[in-house]
């Protein structure tokens, strides 16, 4: 493992892209598991920790959304959901559910090359210990972990990456641009979801933040002061 940069579960029931995605990353330094469905990606889960995994979303059985809905309470693993072109509706549900990115299919493989390098990045970077407290929250960014009046809440390193900017700037108004380019995401959209699933784990009424706020008409903004 010492020669790779990092240790990478695919899954795909389509066998032709679980070999060519494979074959790829390995020439570029990565080591690589398989698995062909859903169910085969749990069983592998529980017995070795990866570094990212690439999840497919239509497969027969069960789909990578219900993966993820699955495994989330004990999976910290970085996410990139493999879409078809007209599955927008999935992508966002696959953000909501907890995915770090997302790439549609067909893809370039060097892109998503460059995706894997982009989420491997920011994950060293931000890996350092950080605990922040305010009125009954508690947010641990080293463990990704929100604790709210004694309940537990996992949060994916896209979140991670969102808050830590946010907490070292508080009271800053970020605009979606800027979030955008913090997590490689150009869609307004996915970005607002990513924000209502943040403030699910940190506002005790989501529908009308007291910390987590919309400046209207400028961005987001984190008041823990």
């Amino acid at each position: 493992m010492d020669n790779y940069l990092a240790h990478i579960l695919i899954v795909d029931d389509d066998e032709g892209i679980r070999t060519l995605v494979k074959k790829y990353l390995n020439e570029n330094q990565y080591l690589i598991n398989t698995a062909s469905s859903a169910e085969d990606a749990s069983d592998k889960i529980k017995i070795i920790k990866f570094d990212l995994i690439i999840l497919d979303i239509m497969m027969p059985g069960k789909s990578g959304l219900e993966f993820i809905q699955e495994n989330k309470k004990d999976l910290d693993t970085p996410i990139i959901l493999l879409t078809a072109k007209g599955q927008a509706a999935e992508r966002v549900e696959g953000l909501e559910v907890g995915a770090d990115d997302y790439l549609p299919k067909p893809f370039e493989p060097k892109e998503l090359l460059l995706r894997i390098k982009n989420i491997l990045d920011k994950t060293k970077k931000i890996d350092q210990k950080r605990v922040i407290e305010f009125e009954n929250i508690k947010i641990d960014l080293n463990k990704q972990l929100i604790f709210k009046n004694k309940t537990e809440y996992k949060i994916n390193n896209t979140e991670k990456i969102i808050l830590e900017k946010m907490i070292n700037n508080p009271g800053k108004t970020f605009e979606r641009l800027e979030i955008g380019k913090l997590i490689d995401l150009d869609k307004e959209r996915s970005i607002d979801v990513i924000i209502t699933r943040l403030r699910k784990k940190i506002e005790l009424d989501p529908k009308n933040p007291k910390f987590l706020q919309t400046i209207r008409g400028a961005g987001y903004v984190l008041w823990i002061e």
